[in-house]
């Protein structure tokens, strides 16, 4: 009778492979494809920004490119790297770290920005336009890995 299993290949009495629902039971698979999409998104918008920028302002127009998409992106994504850092430990220790890490690079922007605000070799305008693209389209690709990444749910 063990020819007679389904089409499918496998009986329903047979257990489900550990393999199979691996994937589905991480609670750190949305944060880890939100990064991953996220880098992804980030690079991309880097080099259409290094081309574009680069064919209009030439070596300032790569230096802002460069400094704004380092701004940009890795503002996002190093507010996803360490909730996922955190992610084993208390939720009071994630916030602390999330929220004091974000107050850090806060600071750290500022002090950037007044440092560069008068220097001239890079396009002030590249660096703008490149940071607020790059803040934008990796914070969408994050929230879409989030969303979209598919894991177990148990409701009430």
């Amino acid at each position: 009778m063990s020819s007679e299993k389904s089409s499918a290949g496998a009986s329903s009495s047979e257990p489900i492979a550990a393999a199979d629902t691996t994937d589905f039971d991480d609670p750190r698979q949305p944060l880890l494809r939100a990064l991953k999409l996220g880098g992804g998104a980030l690079g991309v918008i880097s080099l259409v920004s290094l081309v574009a920028w680069g064919a209009h302002a030439g070596l300032p127009g790569l230096l802002g490119v460069v400094m704004g998409a380092a701004i940009g992106g890795g503002f996002v994504l190093l507010t996803a790297a360490s909730v996922l850092a955190t992610s084993g430990t208390s939720p009071s220790t994630t916030m602390a770290i999330v929220l004091g890490g974000w107050l850090v690079k806060l600071v750290v922007l500022i002090i950037v920005l007044l440092f560069i605000r008068d220097l001239h070799f890079y396009s002030h305008v590249a660096f703008g336009v490149t940071t607020i693209v790059a803040l934008l389209v990796v914070l969408g690709a994050e929230a879409w890995g989030v969303i979209t990444t598919r894991v177990s749910y148990i409701g009430d």
